[in-house]
Formats: structure tokens, sequence, C-alpha cells
């Protein structure tokens, strides 16, 4: 297991731990906080790339959306 698989888990840990504090004290900006580290950290460990290749990505593709 490389640096990035571990790095992955620990954010899928982290979204995981950010969703249920968001649901205990009904705090929204947590949940969703905690969804985007799970899901960023599932695609670290399927394909290895860092959190900020993967977060700038995901600002392009949100960025080039919205000039549709």
């Amino acid at each position: 297991m490389d640096r990035l698989e571990l790095e992955g888990k620990w954010n899928r840990i982290k979204g995981a731990v950010k969703q249920k504090y968001g649901e205990w004290f009904d705090d929204d900006k947590a949940f969703a906080e905690g969804k985007l580290d799970e899901y960023i950290g599932k695609i670290q460990e399927k394909t290895g790339r860092t959190k900020e290749d993967i977060e700038q990505e995901l600002k392009d593709w949100k960025d080039d959306e919205n000039h549709l």
C-alpha cells in the first residue's frame, strides 16, 4: 500500500467522521464536507492521485460547467 492509497483511506475515514458530526449537530456544511472528503478518498484509492490534483480537477470541471 503506497502513501497516496493511505491518504485516500484517511480521507474516507475523516469524511465519515465529519458526516456523523453533521448528523449529530444538524450541521449541513460539515456533512457536505464529509461527503466530499469521502469521495475524494475513494478517488485517491482508485487512481493514486493526490487530493490537491483531484480537488483542482473538480474545481476546473465546475468552472467549465458554469460557462455553459
